[in-house]
């Protein structure tokens, strides 16, 4: 969800020009696309378009339950079938073939749309008889596969870009010539016929996985959040956070750590969620003396943690419990750790910046204090805490974010100016399908892959080449393994990135005895990466364009801030202890192993955060530098470093995390005591 409305007007908070907002909003279409500007018949038609889809799918996550006992149940199939019409009709109606074509619907649009929905009404009316004929496809089913196949993929080059579709046509090359590929890489191949079936017809490729997720939970959440942005939940929580870090030196850099965490939960999108709190609080950023790139650096480094957040996260991250056949909430609960240990990290190098930059105390003015705020808006909290609540009481996800938004709704009333009165409700409908779009059509075309994967068995074949590459070395598959998924991150968007590698590299590290949680976890987070790595980089970029920053620089400054997100899971995944960072019992231990894993790690990472600012209790010298990164590389990497440690000074130490401890407090109790004789940066 973006602070774009659905039909592609931009939000226009206070605060900085108009020229930088417009120039941030072109990073926002980057990664949700470009939308027409409708207005008139056409955007009304879209608009009702939008809400007889979000309605739709209200229905049908209570169907046949209570209290809607009597509300017929849409079936799995169903209900992929029409939520891929929908997103058809809707994607082509809003997003231009080019540029050239924006904010007029054209002929064609409307042509490529309405074939879409017809084909599946054709599948829907074939019942039994059509899924029945995967392995064996007729003419009409071959041709009309082969049309939706090339629906789906224009839909989501116009959503996202080319490089997804793209790279699915490769895997269907692939498919096709497999006889023609070197070992290990060759197949039997498979005909048109059968990729069609497979494809098409089945539920294992363009209706598998992924559509489910989306057609189930993705635009259920994302008809959550606009509800919220609706009802003025957006604003409050950037209000809230400034009221709350008070008026002290380092309050501008608080503020955008806590509202990125408020607003980047039920957004759930990075890009957004930079410009949305960097609109608001760069300004103050500014006049407590942050440099633009540091500033950029930490706009960008908060959004980030909008798609690592409970209780939404990203996309992808529903995409985790369906592939590993767990909870939801299972989910929620294995990325509290890691996202308590990133925002640490980035309070702990807010506090450090306010000393570099020797920032002061910025005169903000606020309408109300901290307590008229909560008293009058703080239901706001009230939804995102019931979520949880609802599915640890037993309700299902679908049902929680249902229950969920229906209590968004009738708390809207508590005041006048944040009632969803019919048309702000009528927005809030259209604007959470709208949103789910760029996410369905991904999932769509991502799902050609996962089908072709599992059709040919290329899953295991990489597999086994990486871990032949690897030499079975577990450490160098995983570094193999973040490469893969930092390179595709690079390309695709965030949910693709975890599709793909989800089924190629996965198994590469279960094979050696990875936690599944872990291994997808590990993906996760790094698929995420891509909102901070150029040459896309699209969060940075967009808060470099409302800080007037360079957006190189201010992409380094980003990479730095999220140094905990590039480390913490390899914890995961190297240190035996380390699923206890996913709440997860460590094989034959116990929740004491969790705690202390936890406590290195945060200790650690706060140590390398030192390290990354040049600066501890005062500005480090090289030595000091070095030394507090040494310590905090021992603190969480303990077990990694162990052997090596052992084997070069000959100690038997169960625990090498105590060397980083003594290091780490060696240099803090050297700064404490030693006067600082120069100024000068290290």
């Amino acid at each position: 969800m973006s602070e774009r409305d659905g039909l592609g007007q931009a939000a226009a908070p206070p605060g900085v020009s108009e020229d930088a907002l417009k120039k941030a909003e072109t990073f926002i279409e980057a990664e949700e696309g470009a939308v027409n500007r409708l207005a008139g018949v056409a955007g009304n038609v879209v608009m009702c378009i939008a809400i007889v889809m979000s309605l739709f799918h209200l229905y049908a996550a209570v169907g046949g339950a209570w209290p809607f006992q009597d509300f017929p149940i849409i079936s799995t199939q169903p209900l992929r079938y029409t939520h891929v019409a929908f997103v058809l009709l809707l994607s082509f109606l809003l997003f231009p073939a080019a540029a050239r074509f924006r904010n007029r619907i054209r002929w064609w649009d409307v042509v490529l749309g309405i074939a879409g929905a017809l084909i599946l009404f054709y599948a829907l009316q074939g019942g039994d008889d059509f899924t029945d004929r995967a392995t064996l496809p007729n003419q009409t089913d071959t041709i009309l596969g082969v049309l939706f196949i090339a629906l789906v993929l224009e839909a989501n080059r116009r959503t996202t870009g080319p490089i997804v579709p793209a790279v699915s046509v490769a895997f269907i090359l692939y498919a096709y010539f497999g006889p023609y590929f070197p070992d290990p890489w060759a197949h039997r191949g498979f005909d048109v016929g059968q990729l069609v079936g497979h494809l098409f017809i089945t539920l294992e490729g363009i209706f598998g996985v992924p559509i489910d997720v989306s057609s189930s939970l993705i635009v259920l959440f994302t008809i959550y959040g606009a509800f919220l942005q609706q009802s003025g939940a957006g604003k409050f929580f950037i209000d809230f956070s400034m009221a709350l870090m008070g008026k002290k030196a380092n309050s501008a850099g608080r503020t955008v750590v806590l509202s990125s965490f408020l607003l980047g939960g039920p957004s759930g999108s990075g890009v957004a969620t930079t410009v949305t709190v960097g609109a608001v609080a760069y300004p103050m950023m500014e006049k407590s003396g942050f440099e633009k790139n540091a500033a950029g650096g930490l706009l960008a480094a908060g959004g980030l943690g909008a798609i690592i957040s409970p209780p939404v996260l990203g996309a992808a991250a529903f995409l985790i419990a369906e592939f590993l056949k767990i909870s939801y909430l299972d989910v929620i609960m294995m990325a509290v750790i890691p996202t308590i240990l990133y925002y640490f990290c980035l309070l702990i190098m807010v506090e450090l910046d306010a000393k570099k930059f020797s920032t002061h105390v910025v005169d903000f003015s606020q309408d109300m204090t901290l307590w008229q705020l909560t008293r009058r808006y703080g239901f706001h909290f009230v939804s995102l805490i019931a979520v949880v609540v609802f599915m640890i009481w037993g309700f299902s996800p679908t049902l929680s974010v249902f229950w969920a938004t229906v209590m968004t709704l009738l708390m809207s009333f508590l005041t006048r100016e944040t009632a969803l009165m019919p048309k702000k409700l009528g927005r809030a409908l259209a604007d959470g399908s709208i949103s789910a779009l760029t996410a369905a059509t991904t999932c769509a075309t991502a799902g050609i892959i996962v089908g072709v994967v599992t059709l040919t068995g290329l899953g295991l074949k990489f597999s086994s080449i990486v871990i032949a590459y690897a030499g079975g070395s577990l450490l160098l598959t995983t570094i193999y393994t973040a490469l893969i998924v930092w390179i595709v991150g690079l390309a695709v968007p965030v949910t693709a990135s975890y599709i793909i590698c989800a089924v190629i590299a996965a198994p590469a590290m279960t094979q050696l005895g990875v936690p599944a949680i872990a291994a997808h976890m590990f993906i996760f987070y790094y698929s995420v990466l891509s909102e901070v790595s150029p040459p896309t980089a699209l969060s940075p970029f967009a808060a470099a364009a409302i800080t007037g920053g360079d957006p190189y620089a201010t992409t380094l400054q980003a990479w730095k801030y999220t140094i905990p997100a590039f480390l913490v899971p390899f914890v995961f995944v190297l240190d035996p202890q380390g699923v206890g960072l996913l709440l997860a019992l460590p094989k034959g231990g116990t929740w004491l192993d969790v705690v202390m894993i936890t406590a290195k790690a945060g200790v650690g990472l706060a140590f390398i955060a030192a390290a990354a600012q040049g600066w501890a209790l005062r500005r480090t010298t090289r030595t000091e530098r070095a030394l507090i990164l040494l310590a905090g590389l021992f603190l969480v990497f303990p077990t990694l470093l162990e052997a090596p440690v052992e084997a070069l000074i000959r100690l038997d130490i169960p625990y090498p995390a105590t060397i980083g401890l003594a290091l780490g407090a060696a240099v803090l109790l050297k700064q404490y005591l030693q006067p600082d004789a120069s100024k000068a940066p290290a």
